[in-house]
C-alpha cells in the first residue's frame, strides 16, 4: 500500500498540489461547496493512478485545490462506498494520500438519515462519535510505516473542531445539533425496524459512509471534523418513502449553510 500512496502522492505534487492545509471529502449533493474554491487545480479521478473510480450520482469523481478560508485545501469532490463494491485497499488510499500530501486536518461530510425525533429535515448535525456497522476499514496487514496496529478511537472526532463549528453555528444564527453518526454498508435505506434499532443503541443520524475514512485518518493521526445533513427522517410516524434524489435535493438546500461553517472553521486553522 505505501508504495502505492507514495506514487499517487508524487503525482500530485507534480501536478501542482503542494502543501495543503486541510482535506475536504464532501458528500452527497454537497459537492457545490467546492465553486468557492480559488485558484484551482482540478483532477479527474480517472487521471490519478491507484484511484477509484466514483460511480454514483452525485458525487462528481474530481480531486481540487486551491485557496478556501484564506487557507490551501484539497477537496475530493465524490467518494468511495463499499456498497460501490470497493475493498478496505481502494477506500483508505485517497485518504492516506490526502496525508501524504501533508494535510493537518480532515474535514467531512455525509447526507444522512435523522433517528433522533428532536431532528427536522433540514438540520445539520456535527459528529461527536460514532457506531460503525460496516466491516472495519483496517483488517489485514498492517504496515506500521502509516499507523499503529490497534489505533485507540477513544477521541475520533477532534474536540476543539467540534466546539468551534458550534461557535461559529450560534453566531450565524445556524440551526445546529450533536449526535451519534451510524454507518451501514448500504445501498438500501433502512427499514422501520432498522431506524428504531439503531436509535435504542444510540444513533442520531444513520448513513453509508464516513466511519471508514475516518478510522483511517485517526490510524494516521488525522485530526477529524465530520457533520451529516439530515436529509430524511427514520422518525416512527415520520418516515416518509425516500429515493437517492430527493436525498440529494435536500442536501443541496443546506449548501450555504454548510459552507459558511466550513469557510470560518478552515480560516481559523
Amino acid at each position: 500500500m505505501l508504495e502505492k500512496i507514495i506514487e499517487t502522492t508524487e503525482f500530485l505534487k507534480a501536478k501542482g498540489i503542494i502543501d495543503p492545509d486541510a482535506g475536504i471529502i464532501l458528500g452527497t449533493g454537497l459537492g457545490e461547496l467546492t465553486t468557492k474554491i480559488d485558484n484551482r487545480i482540478e483532477i479527474d479521478y480517472k487521471d490519478i493512478p491507484n484511484f477509484p473510480l466514483s460511480t454514483v450520482e452525485g458525487h462528481a469523481g474530481k480531486l481540487i485545490y486551491g485557496e478556501f478560508g484564506g487557507k490551501k485545501i484539497v477537496a475530493m469532490k465524490g467518494r468511495f462506498h463499499y456498497y460501490e463494491g470497493y475493498g478496505q485497499e481502494q477506500v483508505a488510499l485517497p485518504v492516506r494520500v490526502l496525508k501524504y500530501l501533508g494535510i493537518k486536518c480532515l474535514f467531512l461530510s455525509n447526507a444522512a438519515g435523522g433517528v433522533n425525533p428532536a431532528f427536522q429535515i433540514g438540520d445539520i448535525m456535527v459528529i461527536t462519535d460514532h457506531i460503525n456497522l460496516l466491516p472495519n476499514p483496517l483488517i489485514g496487514p498492517n504496515d506500521d510505516r502509516i499507523g499503529v496496529r490497534f489505533p485507540d478511537m477513544g477521541e475520533v472526532y477532534d474536540k476543539y473542531l467540534v466546539n468551534k463549528a458550534l461557535r461559529i453555528a450560534e453566531e450565524y444564527n445556524i440551526r445546529i445539533h450533536k449526535g451519534v453518526y451510524l454507518s451501514t454498508s448500504g445501498p438500501t435505506f433502512e427499514t422501520p425496524a432498522e431506524y428504531r434499532y439503531f436509535r435504542i443503541i444510540g444513533a442520531d443520524a444513520v448513513g453509508m459512509s464516513t466511519t471508514p475514512e475516518v478510522i483511517i485518518a485517526r490510524h494516521m493521526n488525522l485530526a477529524c471534523f465530520a457533520v451529516s445533513v439530515i436529509t430524511d427522517l427514520g422518525v416512527e410516524g415520520k418516515i416518509e418513502y425516500t429515493t437517492h434524489e430527493s436525498v440529494q435535493n435536500e442536501a443541496a438546500k443546506t449548501e450555504a449553510r454548510m459552507t459558511t461553517i466550513m469557510t470560518e472553521m478552515i480560516s481559523s486553522l
